[in-house]
This record gives structure tokens, C-alpha cells and sequence, in this order.
């Protein structure tokens, strides 16, 4: 049963939540999990959001997104940020269709968005592809605030200076950029140096509102870790941020160590990267959660609101949770 949450002037919204589907409801989405892997974290994360397995043969589409909006409105949040995704391109702007692993289209976020007010809306577009500055124009139209790209899984180098009219339209309609930093486990990488924060610099030049993604930090053991530089970043561009998404995992937790001080903490934005299992071990083996709020957590089935409840106890302050509001009603969205 939904509870009614108290009213203010700032929602309290995940930043970073994957949409999944299949096509069966006609939405155009799919995915492939292709080798044993793939397949096993598939169905972990389709089992920790609360589906059954059965989901991932048919049906996903309304499947994923009904139990999505009830895991929502049943936590304290207001509302997430729901995150179509394109797929890669050659540096010729040529489809690679066959080496992406799962697709979302802008309409059918734009389309979820319009009929529930707990989704906000963000597009993905290769900006390489041909029609990439027609379908950007496109997803303005359709009022979707948010840009989401992963530069080292969608093969993009954001120092390629053809890209730079298309971040120049993106600062100008108040588009915020939430980008993948960092490493990267769950989905095929084509070049790993494309998650350094330090690419970032040429479209934040251009005035874009950009978000880093789970802070620039490791995935894998051995990955380079770049949060020292994005916090150097931070120093030089105002309209520079990173979130928290995924830092709640075992492989990702090295990375609160770095964003956790109180200087740091204004610059950071909660995200869960939800479907992405959320357990709290690895905070709590870093020293950074205690040991009663991780049982007490790990006793909540619904992972946005453990995500929330986690971040709580790790130690992000209030305006984590409401920076994103703040970002969207600075920009007009």
C-alpha cells in the first residue's frame, strides 16, 4: 500500500535508474545476455528487484516498469530518473547493433514518464550517429531533462572535437549530462580510458551541466581509479557533480572513502543504479557503515528504498537525496 509522503518544496529523487525491457509491449526495447556471466547477473538482478525469473522469457517491458513505479512510491522517495540507452557506434557514425547488450528508445522513456509524474525522463543518443543532432532536437521536444551516455561502453570520445556542436545544444536548452565514469563491469567496455573524468573538460567548456557517475571510482580490482581527478575537476567547473549511484556494492565502495567529507558532499548526488544489486557489505567492510544498519537494510526487500536507507547510514547528508531538484528547477525543468 502506497503511503502519502509529506510535501516540500524539493523531491527526493534517485538520479540513476535503468529502464529494461524486452519489446513485448511494443516498446522496441531488448536485451542479450550473452555467455554464462551475463546470464547469472541477469537473473540476479531481475530476482533482487523483486521478479520472477520468468520475466526475462517474456512480458519484461510492463513486468520491470509496474514493479519499478510500486518500489518507488512504497520508499521515501519522490521520484527517479529513468534512463533510456542507446547502442555503439563506429567513429564513422556506423550502427554495432550485435556488440551492445541491451537497448531502451527515447520514446519509450519519454511515453513511461508522461503517465507516471514519479518517472523524469532521460534520453540517450550516441552523439557520432548521423541523426544524432535531429532525435537530440527531438527529445528537447518531448521536455526530457536528462542526457545519459556511458562513453566507454557506447564507444565515445568526448575530445573528439566534431562532437562539440552537440554539447553546445545541450547547454543551451539545459540539458544535464549524466555520464558514466570510472570502470565498468556489467556491460561490454570498447575502451576503458573513455570513463576519465578528465575527458570531460571539453563539453563542460562548453557549459553543460554534467553529473559523474558513481564518482569516477573503480569497478573492477583492477581499474584505474579517477576520483582524485574529478574532485580536482570540481575545483574548476561549478556545474560539475558526481553521484553515488552503485556505491552502495561490494565492488564500488572504495570510492565513498573519497566523497564522503563534508567539503565534498555538496557536489554529490544520490543515485542507486537500480537494477544493480544493493547489499551494503561493502560500506560496512570499509568502515563506513555500521554494523546494526547493515542487518537492519539488508532486512528491506525494496532496493530503492534500501539504497536510500543505506546512504542515510553511511553518511550522506539530506541534500544528496534533493540535489537533483535542485539542479532541474535551476534549469528551468
Amino acid at each position: 500500500m502506497t503511503r502519502t509522503k509529506p510535501t516540500s518544496t524539493l523531491r527526493k529523487i534517485d538520479c540513476h535508474v535503468h529502464i529494461v525491457g524486452d519489446g513485448s509491449s511494443g516498446s522496441d526495447c531488448w536485451f542479450q545476455l550473452p555467455g554464462l556471466w551475463k546470464k547469472f547477473l541477469g537473473r540476479m538482478m531481475i530476482k533482487g528487484v523483486g521478479l520472477p525469473t520468468s520475466a526475462l522469457k517474456t512480458g519484461l517491458d510492463e513486468l520491470y516498469a509496474n514493479n519499478l513505479l510500486e518500489n518507488i512510491r512504497e520508499s521515501q522517495l519522490d521520484a527517479a530518473v529513468i534512463l533510456a540507452q542507446d547502442i555503439p557506434y563506429t567513429h564513422n557514425g556506423e550502427k554495432i547493433p550485435d556488440e551492445a547488450q541491451f537497448y531502451v528508445p527515447n520514446e519509450y522513456v519519454a511515453n513511461l514518464a508522461k503517465q507516471n509524474p514519479e518517472f523524469i525522463p532521460a534520453c540517450s543518443i550516441h552523439p557520432g550517429r548521423p541523426d544524432a543532432m535531429d532525435e537530440l532536437e527531438k527529445c528537447i521536444e518531448a521536455k526530457m531533462p536528462v542526457l545519459k551516455l556511458l562513453p566507454n561502453c557506447l564507444n565515445i570520445d568526448y575530445m573528439d572535437k566534431k562532437y562539440i556542436p552537440f554539447w553546445e545544444r545541450i547547454a543551451e536548452a539545459g540539458i544535464i549530462l549524466l555520464t558514466h565514469t570510472g570502470g565498468e563491469m556489467t556491460v561490454k567496455v570498447y575502451d576503458p580510458s573513455y570513463g576519465d573524468p578528465k575527458k570531460l573538460e571539453i563539453l563542460l567548456d562548453c557549459g553543460v551541466t554534467t553529473i559523474a557517475a558513481h564518482s569516477a571510482g573503480r569497478s573492477a580490482i583492477f581499474d584505474d581509479d579517477w576520483t582524485s581527478d574529478l574532485l580536482k575537476l570540481f575545483k574548476r567547473f561549478p556545474h560539475l557533480y558526481g553521484d553515488n549511484s552503485a556505491l552502495s556494492s561490494i565492488n564500488r565502495a572504495r570510492t565513498l572513502k573519497h566523497i564522503l567529507p563534508v567539503e565534498i558532499q555538496p557536489r554529490i548526488i544520490h543515485g542507486s543504479d537500480y537494477p544493480v544489486p544493493v547489499s551494503g557489505l561493502g560500506p560496512m567492510l570499509m568502515g563506513q557503515l555500521s554494523w546494526s544498519d547493515y542487518r537492519k537494510t539488508g532486512k528491506i526487500k525494496n532496493i530503492i528504498e534500501r539504497d536510500y536507507q543505506l546512504k542515510q547510514g553511511i553518511g550522506f547528508s539530506q541534500d544528496t537525496f534533493t540535489k537533483m531538484d535542485q539542479l532541474l528547477q535551476k534549469l528551468g525543468k
